[in-house]
């Protein structure tokens, strides 16, 4: 193999890009056998897998939103990280998926290099792009348990649980499981308490 100016790390990102513009490419491709397609795909979505059991997450937080009725908003997302320079790797996410935007979050600690994440936010895109991947290709690590909560919490959205007190009650007990989550402040605040009924049980 000819020795180039890049890492490793950079030579890997770069193939992984450009294995992402060729699959595309030759989807449209008369030229390319269906089994070349499929083992290009399985390559590049192998790799957002091990990728995402790595560096990526599924959370579900519960904010202060007083535009809100009742006050809070449920918050789900999907995030995948890196430092400064490695950041690239976030926008090979942002190509496959076609959604979501990749954020800078400075740091103010002793650490070299700022952190970026890529995010995804819209209820739209995670339930139409990014829940039918992972569904499609599972995830090795304990990220897979996470994501079943995510889902959970994703259909509770969908038929409006999260519009009223209790129900956002419930979401906080499930999210608690996921990513290894303290408390929630939601669960802790005087509103929740006040109109919690008190014989409602935890989940």
């Amino acid at each position: 193999m000819l020795e180039t100016p890049f890492s490793r790390n950079t030579r890997e990102k770069y193939l992984v890009l450009l294995n992402i513009v060729n699959y595309r490419l030759t989807m449209h491709s008369e030229k390319v056998s269906s089994a070349d397609n499929q083992q290009e795909r399985l390559r590049i979505e192998g790799w957002l897998v091990g990728f995402t059991d790595g560096e990526g997450a599924f959370t579900v937080s519960i904010i202060k939103n007083h535009t809100s009725k009742i006050g809070w908003q449920v918050f789900p997302e999907f995030i995948v990280t890196q430092g400064a320079k490695s950041k690239d790797v976030l926008f090979l996410f942002q190509e496959y998926f076609k959604c979501g935007h990749v954020y800078l979050n400075r740091r103010f600690d002793n650490h070299n290099e700022n952190i970026y994440r890529y995010c995804v936010r819209s209820l739209k895109d995670l339930r139409s792009a990014i829940i039918p991947f992972y569904a499609n290709n599972p995830l090795k690590t304990h990220k897979a348990e996470d994501f079943k909560l995510f889902c959970l919490i994703m259909d509770m959205i969908s038929v409006g649980d999260h519009l009223s007190i209790q129900g956002i009650r419930d979401i906080a007990h499930i999210a608690m499981g996921m990513n290894r989550k303290a408390k929630p402040k939601f669960l802790e605040s005087s509103q929740t308490i006040r109109q919690t009924p008190p014989t409602a049980g935890k989940i």
